[in-house]
């Protein structure tokens, strides 16, 4: 079997896989296509030729980006080794490799003088509390989560999330634009707080 048929054989294995797990029977799947079920059920079984005609139709309805489908690069290493980085009040740890489109951290904050400025930037974040207290701000309001207690919100609402009262350790889910504006962030926050450490 030469690479481009392993390549096929996979693909074709997926777009079932993720069908049945999406719980669509080839007739839902074709209404979301605009694909016939025969057609569709030729593509998994291996009877019609993939292509982009095809493959795009079903990628979009199958919620699964081109690139993922495609990828059949083999993980020998799976294990994920993280190292602190220390900015400030933070130290994070990298829990995915960079080349996902979503980041997945670990974060530890400690409590500070002055509250984080709310920022806004595109997308959806999620966080998980391991230890501690922290207060997210969404605009005009607080609310606190409390060790295993999970917060998800949208972005483009002004936010800031806060240690109270000692360390906080956090699981961390966004996508990359939402990583970038929380590593530059997170970088003015420190400078913020040493010039108010430093005038008081």
């Amino acid at each position: 079997m030469d690479n481009l048929d392993q390549i096929e054989m996979v693909v074709r294995s997926r777009l079932r896989s993720l069908r049945q797990s999406l719980g669509l029977s080839l007739d839902e799947l074709a209404e979301r296509t605009n694909l016939s079920a025969s057609t569709i059920s030729r593509v998994e079984t291996g009877k019609r030729s993939i292509g982009l005609d095809v493959l795009l139709p079903l990628a979009t309805a199958l919620q699964i980006d081109l690139d993922s489908l495609l990828d059949v690069r083999d993980d020998e290493d799976v294990v994920i080794r993280p190292t602190p980085s220390r900015s400030g009040n933070r130290t994070t740890w990298m829990l995915s490799r960079a080349t996902g489109s979503t980041v997945a951290l670990k974060l530890r904050l400690q409590p500070t003088r002055r509250p984080p400025e709310q920022r806004v930037h595109p997308g959806h974040d999620w966080f998980f509390v391991l230890q501690g207290r922290v207060c997210l701000s969404l605009g005009e309001r607080e609310t606190v989560v409390e060790a295993g207690e999970a917060a998800e919100f949208t972005t483009m609402t002004p936010h800031s999330v806060s240690a109270i009262d000692g360390p906080a350790e956090l699981i961390m889910i966004f996508d990359r634009d939402g990583h970038r504006a929380h590593t530059h962030y997170g970088g003015s926050e420190a400078r913020s707080d040493r010039a108010s450490k430093a005038g008081g």
